[in-house]
């Protein structure tokens, strides 16, 4: 964790600056895949505003191409133009992306076409078994393991009623997806809600969801009309992103920092949720409703927090916002507790294992027990002046350079480069703010 790592590959983020200002961060990745996809399976056109252009997005961007759809970008838009998909006559290479291989599986899947599904190193090691096992259920016709690369052969596929034992919002919305094409009931039964911007969004194409609860926990299910038709969409700022900026306020002296029209959806607010319990100045105005997902403008100042407990159901709500919520608890009073953490050991690193290692060396108290971290807060700005190595993954880059904007001594992160594959601009919008993150020499 602490070996030489090559300069042109390092940023270093420095203490000393107050943050503020406003922080425009980029659209949410989550609700962009899903405009690609179903824009590309509607009949008509649809424009997208407020697109996340990351890496991630424009990996769906160029499948959904492959796959026979126009794709254009205008000025601020986007122009879909469904129609019939073909089988690609190349892999679908999916980089670094898990939403998109598995977002696409599923919508394959319910078409007559086939594709080949390939990944950098990290996405191949990511399980798949628990979306092939269903959409094989449902008739596909699949070609390989476990892990990516797959084959997927799609079409005349037959109803689902599936029961995860655990809530992944991939899963569902790839056999939602898959369900487009098939005759039959589909259902999904999850124990307890994750994302819901799939069900969210079929509806303004559209097509019939209901959601609620049953027995066995959440349902979600399509109705009838399964047609997609062309629309318009815009989407709201990433609160992943978000959270970058906000908690950076929450821990630079003197500062004052607000992201305006975040996604509020209340299946994505954990980090904010938790925050507020920390004693966070957090706050969130000017609510509204944009595209059926809520929407509100949030702003933090400098804030002295205290350590919390989160428990195992909010996890769904906030998956992607653990390592920056360890950064906050390395700040706080006392103990950070988080529970149900086992998904992040198949993120794009185990995150569990590398937020651990980097708080660490990074001087702060940090055990696993299970699939919990718990974080031994410093009370204030942790040590620093660590080299930590991110395992490529962009969050634990972003977040360790927030950890040393903070800290008593400069923190280093290797593989900024990683970073675009979500937040592109990540780095000038924080030095925007007054943040001290460049290269390191």
């Amino acid at each position: 964790m602490n070996k030489q790592i090559h300069p042109a590959r390092r940023w270093r983020a420095e203490p000393g600056a107050s943050l503020s200002g406003s922080a425009v961060v980029p659209g949410d990745k989550s609700l962009s895949h899903r405009a690609f996809i179903l824009g590309a399976m509607a009949e008509g056109e649809t424009i997208v505003r407020g697109v996340a252009e990351s890496e991630d997005v424009l990996r769906t961007v160029d499948a959904v191409r492959a796959l026979g759809s126009e794709v254009e970008r205008s000025g601020a838009e986007w122009r879909i133009a469904g129609h019939p998909w073909r089988s690609p006559d190349r892999p679908i290479d999916c980089g670094n992306s898990g939403t998109s291989a598995r977002l696409l599986m599923g919508a394959v899947a319910g078409r007559p076409v086939a594709a080949n599904f390939t990944g950098d190193g990290s996405l191949r090691r990511r399980p798949m078994e628990r979306l092939t096992k269903p959409l094989r259920a449902m008739g596909a016709r699949i070609d390989g393991g476990d892990h990516l690369p797959l084959s997927i052969a799609g079409g005349r596929l037959k109803g689902l009623r599936h029961v995860s034992a655990t809530a992944s919002a991939q899963v569902k919305s790839a056999i939602l997806l898959a369900g487009l094409g098939a005759q039959g009931p589909i259902e999904l039964v999850e124990p307890m809600p994750s994302r819901d911007h799939t069900e969210r969004m079929l509806p303004l194409f559209g097509v019939e969801v209901e959601s609620g609860r049953c027995a066995e926990g959440r349902l979600a299910s399509l109705g009838r009309e399964r047609w997609l038709r062309g629309t318009e969409i815009s989407i709201a700022a990433d609160p992943s992103s978000a959270s970058f900026p906000l908690v950076a306020a929450l821990l630079v002296p003197g500062s004052a920092v607000g992201v305006p029209n975040v996604l509020a959806n209340p299946l994505r607010t954990g980090l904010f949720e938790t925050l507020l319990e920390m004693g966070a100045d957090l706050r969130f105005e000017r609510r509204r409703t944009v595209c059926n997902e809520p929407v509100a403008d949030l702003s933090a100042g400098t804030s002295r927090l205290r350590g919390a407990v989160v428990p195992a159901e909010r996890a769904p709500s906030m998956i992607d916002e653990y390592p920056i919520l360890a950064i906050a608890a390395a700040f706080a009073e006392g103990e950070t507790a988080m529970h149900g953490l086992a998904e992040l050991r198949f993120k794009e690193s185990d995150r569990l294992a590398t937020l651990a290692a980097g708080l660490a060396v990074c001087g702060v108290e940090a055990r696993i027990e299970g699939d919990s971290l718990i974080v031994r807060g410093c009370g204030g700005p942790p040590p620093g002046g660590a080299e930590v190595e991110t395992h490529g993954d962009h969050r634990i880059a972003m977040a360790f350079l927030v950890l040393g904007l903070g800290a008593r001594v400069p923190v280093t992160v290797d593989r900024p480069e990683m970073i675009a594959t979500s937040f592109p601009g990540f780095s000038p919008l924080m030095r925007a703010l007054g943040a001290r993150i460049g290269a390191a020499g």
